[in-house]
């Protein structure tokens, strides 16, 4: 008997009242629900499976001329989003318990497994930042958890917060027609994805690995495998050394 993990227990919630919510903060709220309303996050909200909630940020600005940043203590190049219009408009909209999610270089790498723990998650509250970035202060007293999509920047952090939204709410149950597809993805056991192919067999004089077409289901697995380990060792050195570790 093999106890299931939280995320099993979730997916095998389909068809309850469970429904996640994207809590979206930002200072162009018009750019969302943008690639999120079509495809299976369109099917997933009509099915409210997940709904998205937007937050203008620059509602929450005080003075007349609705001011969100100002200049950095210390000197500096850049402007950084004020701590009392940002935390204004976290404290007015988070409820108790739920998560905040700052997208941010400096922020700890996303990847599979952490977008698996946040897809238990009934809100996610994420801050989509400009300029420098956000004060620190309102990190530290929110309890706000940073993430980051990789050694890059962008010029805001709503074009991160679509792809972090992707990674989580494909994981949902109901939203892939096949839920089995998802053990088979890249890292789902520490390795990149194997090569595929489709019909026809023959094209541009290249055919499809005979393996392939062999009915034999355990050379068909050991193909795959001895694939996923050789790109993986080729091309992600770094995940190649912890799949090791593991096995």
């Amino acid at each position: 008997f093999k106890q299931k993990t939280a995320y099993e227990i979730r997916l095998s919630l389909v068809g309850s009242e469970m429904c996640i919510r994207d809590r979206i903060f930002t200072l162009y709220p018009d750019m969302f629900p943008g690639p999120l309303n079509e495809g299976l996050f369109r099917k997933a909200m009509e099915k409210n499976i997940w709904n998205l909630e937007k937050v203008d940020i620059r509602k929450y600005a005080t003075d007349k001329h609705t001011t969100v940043d100002d200049t950095p203590y210390g000197g500096g190049s850049g402007m950084l989003m004020k701590p009392d219009v940002v935390a204004s408009a976290i404290d007015k909209n988070v409820k108790k318990g739920e998560k905040v999610i700052f997208l941010t270089p400096r922020g700890k790498i996303f990847n599979q497994n952490i977008a698996k723990e946040l897809s238990l998650e009934k809100t996610i509250n994420i801050i989509c930042g400009r300029f420098e970035g956000i004060d620190q202060r309102v990190v530290e007293t929110r309890n706000i958890q940073e993430y980051s999509l990789g050694d890059f920047i962008l010029s805001g952090g709503e074009t991160a917060a679509f792809v972090f939204i992707d990674a989580i709410i494909r994981l949902l149950p109901g939203i892939l027609g096949n839920e089995n597809s998802i053990k088979d993805e890249s890292f789902e056991n520490g390795l990149l994805e194997y090569p595929q192919y489709t019909k026809p067999q023959i094209w541009e004089e290249k055919e499809v690995p005979n393996v392939l077409l062999s009915g034999d289901h355990a050379k068909i697995k050991h193909w795959r495998l001895s694939q996923s380990e050789a790109i993986t060792r080729d091309r992600r050195p770094d995940l190649w050394q912890k799949y090791n570790k593991k096995n």
